[in-house]
């Protein structure tokens, strides 16, 4: 890595979705992949929305700002379609969501800049209150920790040096750990990006639209696409939605790139969503021309394997 990834990044990618009033726990817990009902103010959690169908339509960081107050933060391009969608749902629930995304700053912070990085990294998706912000405890990515920072958009940026964002959207891709997009949408069942591994998904909650298509793909052994972190030695950028091919047979896909970022020391890092039974052939991403991928190990086990 050329580049050290340390500093605070701003993260004009990313929205916020507020959900307030007394049932607005209760009505999230109804809706996406992860428990919201117990939610501490301790606590952030890793979420999916889903289609029936079990396909991921957005993806989220929850957490609670006050006891009837949410915040998720998701991508910017989904942000307008999910908070339609989960508004249809909302019925006579005590429950108001909007877009509040004008009312806050998002930065991404990495290295000396995560607040108490010299104890130790904390676990993800711990979460406390810093002044009037917020902080998400992230997955590392490069040996380095990294957090979510969320404050009204009036306060000054969170001490640090300047880190680009597109070193953040790197180690986004470095830490395996993808967050859903518009070009990758209504693609992935939860465990096609490994949520159910880094804490996106669970398993105990009540029901959910789509949670029979997710539990059926864990427990009965029908699941037969991961994610992976995979490099390309390539100067071309690689887009999310991208196909890839087993470079022996490159008529038929087996995977798709979920999220990719330019590499600091050269060349393309990506998330691919691949058919396991792919892993071990050599890979590429498109035809025409066709780029040559790498499978790298994932910086986390999966669940078969905790």
């Amino acid at each position: 890595m050329n580049a050290p990834l340390n500093g605070v990044a701003p993260l004009p990618h990313l929205g916020v979705i507020r959900v307030a009033g007394e049932d607005a726990a209760a009505f999230l817990h109804g809706q996406l992949t992860q428990d919201f009902a117990l939610l501490g103010m301790q606590q952030a959690r890793l979420a999916a929305f889903l289609s029936a169908k079990g396909r991921m339509q957005a993806s989220f960081i929850g957490f609670r700002r006050n006891p009837t107050e949410l915040l998720l933060v998701c991508s910017r391009d989904l942000l307008a379609p999910t908070l339609a969608r989960l508004s249809m749902f909302v019925l006579r629930a005590k429950a108001r969501l909007s877009d509040a995304s004008a009312d806050h700053a998002l930065y991404g912070l990495a290295g000396d800049a995560v607040p108490a990085a010299a104890d130790g990294a904390q676990p993800a998706w711990t979460r406390a209150d810093v002044g009037a912000a917020t902080l998400v405890h992230l997955y590392p990515a490069a040996g380095q920790p990294r957090a979510l920072w969320l404050a009204p958009a009036t306060d000054p940026a969170p001490a640090g040096p300047a880190l680009s964002t597109a070193l953040w959207l790197w180690s986004e891709v470095r830490s395996g750990v993808a967050t859903l997009s518009a070009p990758v949408a209504q693609a992935f069942v939860p465990q096609m990006l490994n949520y159910e591994s880094v804490g996106g998904v669970n398993f105990q909650k009540g029901c959910y639209p789509g949670q029979e298509v997710v539990a059926r793909s864990q427990f009965r052994g029908t699941l037969k696409r991961r994610a992976y972190v995979a490099h390309a030695t390539t100067d071309v950028d690689i887009a999310a939605g991208a196909e890839v091919f087993a470079t022996a047979d490159p008529t038929q896909p087996c995977g798709t790139v979920v999220q990719a970022a330019r590499a600091p020391g050269g060349g393309v890092d990506a998330i691919v969503s691949l058919q396991t039974s792919a892993a071990q052939q050599p890979l590429q991403v498109g035809t025409a021309p066709a780029v040559p991928l790498t499978l790298e190990p994932l910086p986390y086990p999966l669940l078969e394997d905790i």
